[in-house]
């Protein structure tokens, strides 16, 4: 299982005061879900199912209220960082597995497959896995299933 998480949503991340912003909150994303999944592996009732769609409608909920626009709720929903980091978090906790994240820095032109030039070139990107490491992965790099599953999207 992997989370994904990209910086610099519709210009890219340009000067030192952008990366350092994004690195900070890719810091602050990555202890929470530490945090998060020590409250999973601790308080086994945080796993219930009714706990979880309570949760997860909260965030619903607020999205909705906050984006006042109904259009694209579903989609903005299903990619809400904050669920997705919790679900991510959930599924660690629940097999008992480790974790880790990589945070790249913002990708040039000659680091990207020629189909993703357009999409990633001076974005950063937040890799986390359910993992020790990357040479526990079964790819050459963490990048690999990333470039991969954005290819195909």
């Amino acid at each position: 299982m992997a989370a994904f998480y990209l910086f610099g949503k519709n210009y890219g991340v340009a000067g030192d005061l952008e990366i350092k912003a994004a690195t900070d909150i890719a810091k602050r994303t990555v202890e929470q879900v530490a945090k998060d999944i020590r409250l999973y592996l601790t308080t086994l009732q945080k796993m219930d199912s009714r706990f979880t769609r309570e949760n997860y409608t909260k965030r619903s909920l607020q999205i909705v209220v906050d984006s006042g626009v109904q259009a694209d709720v579903y989609e903005r929903v299903a990619g809400d960082p904050a669920i997705l980091s919790d679900c991510f978090a959930q599924h660690v906790a629940y097999h008992g597995q480790r974790f880790f994240f990589e945070l790249f820095q913002p990708f040039k032109v000659e680091q990207l497959p020629l189909g993703l030039k357009n999409k990633l070139e001076g974005r950063m990107l937040l890799l986390g896995f359910n993992a020790q490491d990357r040479q526990a992965l079964p790819f050459k790099s963490s990048l690999q299933p990333f470039f991969e599953w954005m290819l195909k999207v």
